[in-house]
């Protein structure tokens, strides 16, 4: 859905020239998507997910390599993959812990 456009023309002599830009600024936002607002708790929560969300798939790679050794698991890819997805999440996790302490030494510093 695109704002009609065509049926503008331009006209710089007339006091309406204000009024037809403002119309159509407002088609534009009448057809821009609403940004919906988020009930999932905030930051916070959010952390909180995605650090349990890294926990969890450090304690399913932990299950899946032991079941690997003990020969309940046989597909070794699998294995290898979900101890890649748990290693990676726990260096972002670690890079991000990283960073906002970092972020907070320089607040802290900054002279007031």
């Amino acid at each position: 859905m695109k704002p009609n456009l065509i049926n503008l023309k331009p006209t710089l002599n007339t006091p309406s020239n204000q009024t037809q830009i403002k119309n159509v600024q407002e088609e534009v936002v009448k057809l821009s998507p609403e940004i919906a607002q988020g009930e999932d708790g905030g930051f916070l929560e959010n952390i909180k997910a995605a650090i349990q969300d890294v926990s969890d798939n450090q304690k399913q790679s932990a299950e899946l390599t032991k079941n690997f050794e003990l020969g309940i698991e046989n597909d070794l890819t699998k294995v290898m993959i979900q101890q890649q997805l748990a290693s990676l999440g726990f260096q972002m996790t670690l890079n991000v812990r990283n960073k906002v302490l970092s972020a907070y030494k320089d607040i802290m510093n900054m002279p007031v």
